[in-house]
């Protein structure tokens, strides 16, 4: 399961290099937003993924809109074949549609929803089976929905919304949900805050932009011991009561145990 999305700077070798050695389960290039030279960053990208091989982390890379240089970008990644490409500023469905047509067929195909077309409009971009995640690019969002930035704050209503509305409505269409970069990377208590909050709210993924905030969230979103013996358990017990013909019954350690239990038991273990 991807917990962290760590940001990697697409136009710094140092950067690069360090790649087989993080711990995130993403390395997420990015070829968009700080990039000064972007001509230059996506041919160091092209060149460095044409010799990095590695499983883990993953690597995904953040490429221009579609209205800028991100068909160049496409064009030049696809030979390199990335885990996936994330296509920034995504805005209709026609553009989800011309980013699938772009992106070779082997290689998963994410969007950042950070513009408000796309917030409201999640259910319609699930199109082809490559779509999978979603990246929830909430300051860009904040920005084109005229709000200001500094209501990003723990426990402002407005941002309870849009984090719930964009949970949801990517778990409802089929699409993988990760939470927005928290930016002022020494503030690590209240990160950990944030990500405490995410995991209650249901999010497994959230984005990072340091190997310290990594830590945090695959500490935080992490399934506990407790949690995959218990689910392990409930498991074991309905597969074996599923064979008598009971699908719902009282078990002495959990209580009542049925179906939905079961499934949930199921998505803890995976």
């Amino acid at each position: 399961m991807i917990k962290s999305v760590l940001m990697v700077a697409g136009d710094n070798e140092k950067h690069l290099n360090k790649i087989p050695n993080l711990k995130c389960d993403i390395a997420m290039i990015n070829l968009e937003d700080g990039m000064f030279d972007k001509d230059k960053a996506r041919v160091m990208v092209y060149e460095k993924l044409k010799t990095l091989k590695c499983e883990k982390p993953k690597i995904v890379v953040r490429v221009n809109s579609l209205d800028t240089c991100g068909e160049e970008d496409i064009k030049l990644i696809n030979k390199v074949k990335p885990y996936a490409i994330r296509v920034a500023k995504i805005k209709t469905k026609e553009d989800v549609k011309k980013a699938i047509s772009l992106i070779d067929k082997d290689i998963q195909v994410h969007l950042s929803i950070e513009t408000k077309e796309a917030f409201n409009s999640i259910g319609e971009f699930k199109l082809d089976a490559r779509v999978t995640t979603l990246y929830l690019g909430i300051l860009d969002l904040l920005e084109s929905l005229m709000l200001p930035q500094s209501i990003l704050t723990l426990g402002n209503p407005t941002i309870e919304y849009i984090l719930s509305k964009f949970l949801i409505d990517s778990k409802t269409h089929g699409f993988y949900p990760v939470s927005f970069t928290y930016q002022d990377y020494r503030n690590l208590g209240e990160f950990e805050d944030w990500c405490a909050k995410e995991k209650k709210m249901g999010f497994t993924a959230k984005s990072c932009i340091s190997p310290d905030q990594v830590d945090i969230v695959n500490r935080t979103f992490a399934p506990n011991s407790k949690e995959i013996e218990k689910a392990k358990y409930i498991i074991e017990k309905f597969e074996s009561m599923k064979k008598t013909g009971c699908t719902g019954f009282v078990d002495e350690r959990y209580g009542f145990i049925d179906e939905p239990i079961y499934k949930h038991a199921l998505l803890v273990v995976k």
